[in-house]
């Protein structure tokens, strides 16, 4: 009997704690539900705002004359004002539906809840049995999307031919080859819109790994001298790859100019850049983090691959220029460093690059 006692005491409790929690959770939705009532008027006024500019955009461009555009612009305000009303009646209905059950109520919402799988033992059949099923709890995670976003971001890739431009020497003169040199980069930029109101400017900035290759001729190789030099030397034997490659850390940064569309709903405003030419002007700055050299040729029958990582004395800092233009993610790409690539050289060379770049 003292054992009976002691766990409806304990039922007893859990069950009047479980009702003060549900009681302050519904209060407390209830208490968010009316404050969503004034950013209702918010989100409404502010796309009436965009959708008039837009209009007024299309009369000074003359596609569509004064009448029209009052027209067009009565039929946004009344859109806007029957979204308020309607938005506020749901909200409204919401926060009687809550106080006239005290916050039970039965809903199915799979954008609010999440299933959640139960086990648990008892005597629901009256013989101790396993009690499996479903329940759906509230989605703490769930986060309204924001109504009008300015950041973006993308996975940048590119690639393509790579070469070096010699002073008082025209590219054609270049001591690599020009189709076997090639590049590589990779990397993540962000995108943000410069203005409030349009998004014909975008800020673009982030991190890449760029490979940078050169491929010598005439059977050549790199050689680092005594005196800190590095030059080109004709190799003992018959080469089948002389390759030089530097590998850098860098930070692009580029102003990108172009039309776009916009999109509205009642919750989200979206600037789209599907199918639209765009051009981005800038430069970048970062750090060389590695130069090699792989050499493959025959000896005495043997295939031979020597892979050389030194620094060959390249410069540490990396800096240059760059620019690109294309429609949607598919660019034409140039990029030139201002740097030398080799330390206190006596014929400067510079780094230029030219392919293709992917904004995915």
């Amino acid at each position: 009997m003292r054992t009976i006692t002691m766990y409806l005491i304990v039922v007893l409790t859990l069950f009047m704690v479980q009702n003060s929690v549900a009681q302050e959770d519904y209060q407390k939705t209830v208490e968010i539900l009316k404050e969503q009532k004034l950013s209702v008027t918010r989100q409404e006024k502010e796309a009436l705002k965009f959708e008039i500019e837009a209009i007024s955009k299309r009369l000074e461009k003359g596609e569509i004359t004064q009448e029209e555009a009052e027209a067009l612009k009565m039929e946004a305000a009344e859109k806007r004002a029957l979204n308020i009303e309607d938005r506020i009646a749901i909200i409204n209905n919401k926060v009687s539906l809550l106080e006239r059950n005290s916050g039970e109520v039965k809903e199915l919402d799979t954008l609010n809840y999440k299933f959640a799988f139960q086990i648990g033992f008892g005597d629901d059949d009256g013989d101790g049995g396993k009690l499996l099923g479903f329940r759906l709890n509230e989605n703490s995670d769930r986060i309204e999307p924001m109504y009008d976003r300015r950041t973006y971001s993308d996975l940048v890739l590119a690639v393509g031919l790579n070469n070096a431009i010699v002073e008082g020497q025209s590219l054609n003169d270049s001591p690599y080859k020009i189709g076997g040199s090639r590049f590589f980069e990779m990397g993540w930029q962000w995108r943000t819109r410069v203005f409030k109101n349009t998004n014909f400017l975008r800020f673009n900035y982030g991190f890449s790994f760029q490979f940078n290759g050169l491929k010598a001729k005439d059977n050549q190789y790199l050689v680092s001298l005594e005196n800190g030099q590095s030059e080109l030397q004709e190799y003992d034997y018959e080469l089948d790859k002389s390759k030089f490659r530097m590998d850098n850390l860098v930070f692009p940064i580029h102003f990108e100019f172009g039309p776009s569309k916009l999109k509205t709903t009642d919750k989200t405003m979206r600037y789209s850049l599907k199918n639209q030419f765009r051009v981005g002007i800038g430069g970048y700055g970062g750090f060389n983090i590695g130069t090699r050299q792989k050499l493959k040729y025959n000896l005495d029958g043997d295939n031979v691959k020597d892979k050389l990582k030194r620094s060959y004395n390249t410069n540490d800092l990396i800096y240059g220029v760059s620019a690109y233009a294309g429609i949607d993610g598919f660019l034409l790409y140039v990029k030139y460093d201002l740097n030398p690539i080799f330390k206190d050289a006596v014929v400067e060379q510079h780094n230029i690059s030219l392919g293709l770049r992917f904004d995915l």
